[in-house]
């Protein structure tokens, strides 16, 4: 079941970044309406099948799809 729901956010997540030079992690949430704990769920997802780089932008997690 959580792999599901995994997979689910990862598509939100992903959905926001698209078309995007990306985006901080405030920006994401506000588009998917996503709660922290949901938010790195699918992150993680979205990390470990190598679909999204990560960095650190003035203090900010910023994501932005490979």
């Amino acid at each position: 079941m959580l792999q599901e729901k995994a997979g689910e956010v990862a598509g939100k997540i992903w959905n926001a970044l698209n078309e995007t030079e990306g985006l901080t992690q405030k920006q994401i949430k506000k588009a998917t309406k996503l709660v922290d704990k949901d938010f790195f769920l699918g992150l993680g997802w979205l990390l470990r099948e190598d679909k999204v780089f990560t960095s650190e932008v003035e203090n900010e997690l910023f994501v932005v799809l490979k």
